[in-house]
């Protein structure tokens, strides 16, 4: 397969670590991910998987940009009715943080006390971004198999955290 073919099919993923570390969708930062996957294809070994390497590449240029003064600047240049809508959800106190703290413990608790079935095809579908064709090609199962897991791991979910919801 060849490189544009492998960027091809790791596009989405790409697209979701970027969406899912900068909380927006960024084209630039795609294209930096694909250049620097280009730069360094000589170093990529076939010990792990392509779309793994992507992803490492990926989230290590999410992380940069926020790192950025650029990503820093764009944060700053926002008008007053965005300021305003900002400020009054960001009250950052003890007992939110605690809050906060204590329903993603829960989640990711419930997410561990799947069964292992369950929880691996949640967290390549609902975590990590794959497609349904790619779980079922990842995991050597029939993509009925994937829906049906992830539909059963999703009611469990709801189940034990129906407070949260």
């Amino acid at each position: 397969m060849d490189f544009n073919e492998l960027i091809k099919t790791n596009k989405q993923n790409v697209k979701n670590i970027i969406r899912l570390i900068t909380k927006a969708d960024n084209e630039d930062l795609e294209q930096e991910v694909y250049i620097k996957a280009w730069k360094n294809s000589e170093k990529y070994e076939e010990r792990g998987s392509f779309k793994s390497w992507i992803s490492t590449i990926a989230k290590n240029v999410s992380k940069d940009y926020l790192k950025s003064a650029g990503f820093r600047n764009s944060q700053n240049t926002t008008s007053d009715e965005v300021v305003l809508n900002t400020v009054k959800d960001v009250k950052v106190t003890p007992e939110n943080k605690l809050l906060v703290s204590e329903r993603q413990n829960r989640i990711i608790s419930s997410i561990e006390s799947l069964k292992p079935k369950l929880k691996e095809t949640i967290m390549l579908c609902e975590i990590y971004g794959y497609t349904y064709e790619e779980a079922a090609k990842k995991l050597r199962c029939p993509i009925g198999t994937i829906k049906s897991r992830i539909y059963n791991a999703k009611k469990e979910l709801a189940e034990q955290l129906k407070d949260l919801l």
